[in-house]
């Protein structure tokens, strides 16, 4: 199925194409730091989507298990080009940090941590801090619309912060209030809807056929390894294990990474401890999303237990995972994408997902508080007072480096408006400077 651009002239393939490389090479900052800068982009600067239908896009990927930000963008890619534009968009989105995840893991797991590469990552990762504070401040203005949708959000950071509350709930809880509330909601009726033939009635039979195809692109390679090294084999596993958190990923990489580090460690023993946050690292600290962490496990884990020549085995479990983590995610948009615009006409469901973007701010800014203690203090521990369970810094584990960088890097983006690329390298490059020093 074939779109149009909602605003605007839509663009040529050759033009979409040249901008989603852009993006892929760029996307540094995790989910709210890309969805800000496709905002930017597509909405912005390009005007290929309509500020509306963006974050009517934005709330339905935040119902999806997997990466938001990628699926918003093979959305996006969707909206313009059909299947085509969708799969350049996401595939292009991904590629370039998998790229580069791939080549730090094996780098990794040949050589453990290099000083070199640990002072750069830790001026990136300043740097990083710095870009994700201001994309959270710039989708909190352009979501949050009345003072029921900030408290939703205060909330929702209270109750994962301090209680631990997990996401899926925080999630359920954000949209049946939103359903309640939507019940007063005039009827809204869809410009995009009524103008454009796409979103004519969908055919049951299209949608059927749409996800047996991709069911069975998700599910076929990953049987025929399973087949071809036997079902006891790592391979074979990793590709259970990672289909399995595929369907339940709700929150990104943070909100399944203690998930992941506990069965990759005590059950699997793929990684040793302390291993994940390691590759965590390398994730927030190239461009993609952050759910590449995924993929360090991957190569890890069949690096050290494929039983063949250990680069070609970490190869194969990194492409294993990628598979079987970003697959259904073209499953879920290709299938639901078709239907994302009647959501306008529905009050309690354009509520209820208007909840569940409030909540999903504060649960952005639980991240970026949660990433902004282990970049700047080497010790973080945890404190539990009876239900309340917070994480609380040794101030004097602070990393005086990390804290001036993020400032500098603060100043430049908020005062100067500095591009992120520029900020990153030079963060990265001030870092390698002090390490030289020191």
């Amino acid at each position: 199925m074939t779109t149009t651009a909602a605003a605007g002239s839509a663009p040529s393939f050759d033009e979409a194409l040249r901008t989603w490389a852009k993006i892929g090479l760029t996307s540094f900052g995790g989910p709210a730091g890309q969805i800000a800068m496709m905002h930017k982009i597509l909405v912005d600067e390009k005007k290929w989507l309509e500020e509306r239908t963006y974050l009517l896009a934005l709330n339905f990927c935040t119902l999806l298990p997997g990466p938001e930000a990628m699926q918003l963008a093979t959305y996006a890619g969707w909206r313009l080009h059909g299947l085509k534009g969708g799969l350049a968009a996401g595939l292009l989105f991904v590629l370039p940090g998998a790229l580069l995840i791939l080549v730090l893991s094996a780098t990794y797991a040949a050589y453990g941590s290099v000083p070199f590469v640990s002072a750069l990552f830790m001026g990136i990762k300043a740097a990083v801090l710095a870009i994700v504070v201001e994309a959270l401040l710039r989708i909190a203005r352009r979501s949050l619309k009345d003072s029921a949708e900030w408290v939703i959000a205060a909330l929702a950071f209270i109750a994962i912060f301090f209680f631990k509350i997990p996401f899926p709930v925080i999630v359920l809880a954000a949209a049946l209030f939103g359903f309640w509330r939507g019940h007063s909601t005039p009827v809204e009726k869809s410009n995009a809807a009524a103008a454009d033939p796409a979103y004519s009635a969908i055919p049951i039979g299209d949608t059927v056929r749409t996800i047996v195809i991709w069911l069975a692109i998700w599910a076929l390679p990953l049987l025929a390894i399973a087949y071809a090294f036997g079902f006891d084999h790592v391979l074979a596993k990793l590709a259970w294990f990672f289909s399995k958190l595929a369907v339940v990923t709700f929150g990104g990489a943070y909100a399944v990474l203690a998930y992941v580090a506990q069965d990759a460690v005590q059950i699997y023993g793929w990684l040793k401890p302390g291993e994940m946050l390691d590759g965590l690292g390398l994730a927030e600290t190239t461009p993609g999303p952050l759910i590449l962490v995924n993929e360090f496990v991957g190569y890890l884990a069949a690096y050290r237990q494929g039983g063949g020549p250990p680069v070609v085995m970490g190869i194969l479990g990194a492409l294993v995972v990628l598979w079987a983590t970003f697959a259904p995610c073209f499953l879920w948009i290709f299938a639901g994408a078709p239907y994302i615009e009647r959501i306008a006409s529905m009050p309690r469901l354009k509520s209820a997902l208007s909840a569940i973007t409030a909540a999903v701010v504060g649960v952005v800014l639980n991240l970026s508080v949660w990433f902004a203690l282990h970049v700047l203090f080497r010790e973080v521990g945890d404190v539990a007072l009876g239900p309340l369970h917070t994480s609380v810094p040794s101030l004097a584990s602070l990393d005086w480096r990390a804290a001036l960088l993020a400032l500098l890097a603060a100043v430049l983006l908020f005062r100067f408006h500095a591009s992120m690329l520029a900020v990153l390298g030079l963060s990265g490059a001030l870092a390698l400077a002090m390490s030289w020093l020191a």
